[in-house]
């Protein structure tokens, strides 16, 4: 029976282009997870965004002398375009700055200020002495004054996972350019977090088969747990939705309350585009939907405590109680799990465009193309640990294992198929280690299928890479090019080449989710005709959602932006073995990879040079 499964994936920000140390910890897993659920059947709904809102992304502007509207736009575009080359199959991919988005925030806002879970307190704020602009949070940096590690942020210490503010740090500093920030009185909105630990904490204590270190990092916040700003002194972000405040263009909502709201407000803007404009329900107010989250580990506490405060909130479910908004009929559904990935680093340090050490997506793709960096993310990313990445790695496990296992056996066994018959051959009868190689190919659906559905990737593209190896030793057991010289010998040629074509079927169709643009090519080579795997493609829409927010400096009415969105139900691809039909002719087949130089592996390229 099928399921609803909402895949809500991390929102990048709009302040340059992305690297691939995001897409290994975002990107590619929730699109293997999404591309799964489809070919099992299952209604999925992937959304995401650009997170355009906060001071980094006015700092930036400024750096580069363009207004900040006029930089989201540019990023925006240039995000899209290469989440849409990595194949990322997003239901809708849109932005932060939409008309809908800051209309949905609001309401989450009114919603829980109404039942009493936003408290006004007059805070410490962080000021840049020069330039009188608020730093975030997550601009300052200090040593933490509960374990000592010199490289806590304002926000939380990622080394004790203690929630901070920037007040409290043991000589703080400013992240933009080292100076000594000042603290002065600002009255703020507060998220009264402790009136919802006691939710929070139930839901959490039965969150049993989440990844051990998302959470047992999740419940270490609800020890220290305390109001927290959502409210925050700047002129670029969606307004308070409150009389005298949303007309005050110095005061704006904190981007992470809005940027989680990202999650339902997408799903509101799909259902509409789509025509249906209620249809979002199904994820979000469903119980029997499930809802999986995908991001890096420093953002785990905005999605297994803010987030889910500000569903508990809304509905009521505090111990202040309240009245349940009107997007919370019956509920809204708390995520089902918050799958996280630790960091991808280079020559051990994290990625940085900031620092240098970086690696663009677009450079990537135009060099090596997409399901080389997929099968690199899902083999040896950052699923459970923090990963190096290497070219001298990189190198040797897309020649080794891409190339050499995977490709080679796609590629000799429908040659010698094709050059032997044409088409895939009638079988005679089944030796034992021909059945044998068939059914351990038909039993690794369940266990990649498995591994897949519990979010353990490696696992899963290490089972079907597994088969592939299987499948080369047979040929090389097997010999079909002594049988092929023998007329005698024919009909046993068959039908090690069927059993061959078979198994080549069934690890495309495991790797389907993974490699889906070499899949699609396999699919063809093989006989098939139509779309196997669907790709994502760019729309270009009007900002016209019938929601209307309220207050000053509101996203222009009808402008274009582009999104990403796609016809994910027309295709062919499904979780079980496509039994292959005698005389269904085959094409001659190209190499799938291509082997990369040696030489790569020591020097990098010319535009992420070895150092």
């Amino acid at each position: 029976m099928s399921k609803r499964v909402l895949t809500s994936v991390a929102w990048p920000y709009a302040n340059g282009p992305r690297h691939i140390g995001h897409v290994a910890g975002f990107g590619v897993p929730s699109d293997v997870f999404a591309r799964y659920q489809r070919m099992v059947g299952n209604e999925v709904l992937m959304v995401s965004g650009t997170d355009e809102h906060g001071t980094p992304l006015l700092v930036q502007a400024e750096k580069e002398g363009v207004g900040v509207q006029e930089l989201a736009d540019r990023y925006n575009r240039i995000i899209v375009e290469d989440l849409v080359g990595l194949g990322l199959s997003y239901d809708l991919f849109t932005r932060t700055t939409t008309r809908n988005h800051y209309a949905v925030v609001q309401d989450l806002f009114r919603g829980l200020n109404e039942n009493g879970y936003m408290i006004k307190e007059t805070t410490r704020g962080a000021i840049s002495p020069s330039t009188g602009r608020t730093l975030p949070d997550r601009y300052i940096e200090g040593t933490c004054p509960i374990c000592g590690a010199t490289d806590a942020r304002g926000d939380q210490c990622d080394n004790c996972g203690n929630q901070l503010d920037p007040a409290d740090l043991i000589d703080p500093r400013s992240k933009i350019n080292g100076e000594t920030p000042e603290f002065v009185d600002t009255e703020h909105f507060m998220l009264d977090l402790p009136s919802l630990a006691e939710a929070l904490g139930e839901w959490l204590e039965g969150r049993t088969d989440w990844r051990p270190n998302v959470l047992k990092f999740s419940l270490n916040l609800l020890k220290d747990i305390r109001p927290r700003a959502m409210t925050r002194d700047i002129d670029w972000g969606i307004p308070v939705p409150i009389e005298g405040w949303q007309d005050n263009n110095t005061k704006k909502l904190y981007v992470w309350f809005d940027a989680v709201v990202g999650y339902l407000s997408a799903s509101i803007e799909w259902a509409w585009r789509t025509g249906d404009p209620e249809a979002w329900r199904k994820w979000w107010n469903d119980p029997e939907a499930v809802s999986y989250y995908f991001m890096g580990k420093d953002n785990i506490t905005f999605h297994s405590q803010i987030w889910p405060a500000e569903l508990l909130g809304y509905e009521g479910a505090g111990a202040k109680g309240g009245e349940a908004g009107p997007l919370a009929q019956p509920q809204l559904n708390l995520p089902t799990e918050v799958v996280s990935s630790e960091f991808l680093t280079m020559s051990g340090s994290k990625f940085s465009s900031s620092k240098g050490v970086v690696i663009y997506v677009r450079d990537f793709l135009k060099d090596f193309g997409p399901d080389p960096l997929r099968y690199f993310i899902a083999m040896a990313g950052p699923e459970t640990t923090d990963t190096d990445f290497t070219w001298d790695e990189f190198v040797r496990r897309i020649n080794s294992e891409l190339a050499n296992e995977w490709g080679n056996l796609v590629n000799r066994t429908v040659s010698m198929a094709y050059k032997n018959f044409g088409e895939v051959p009638t079988p005679g009868d089944f030796t034992a280690e021909d059945q044998a190689l068939l059914d351990e190919a038909a039993a690794a659906f369940d266990i990649v299928g498995e591994n897949l559905a519990n979010s353990r990737f490696k696992a899963g593209i290490t089972e079907a890479m597994r088969i592939a190896g299987r499948a080369n030793q047979y040929i090389a057991a097997m010999e079909p090019w002594k049988l092929a010289k023998d007329e005698a010998q024919r009909d046993r040629l068959a039908t090690v080449l069927y059993v061959a074509l078979q198994v080549v079927s069934d690890v495309n169709t495991l790797l389907t989710p993974y490699l889906p643009f070499s899949a699609q090519k396999i699919f063809e080579t093989l006989g098939g005709e139509g779309v196997w795997a669907s790709q994502p493609k760019i729309v270009e829409v009007q900002d016209d959602s019938p929601r209307v927010p309220v207050g000053v400096g509101l996203p222009e009415e009808g402008r274009t932006y582009p999104v990403i969105m796609g016809d994910y139900a027309e295709q062919k691809a499904t979780w079980a073995r496509q039994d292959l039909t005698p005389g269904v002719a085959l094409t001659k087949p190209k190499p799938m990879f291509q082997k990369l130089d040696p030489e790569l592996a020591e020097t990098g390229p010319e535009w992420a040079p070895v150092q």
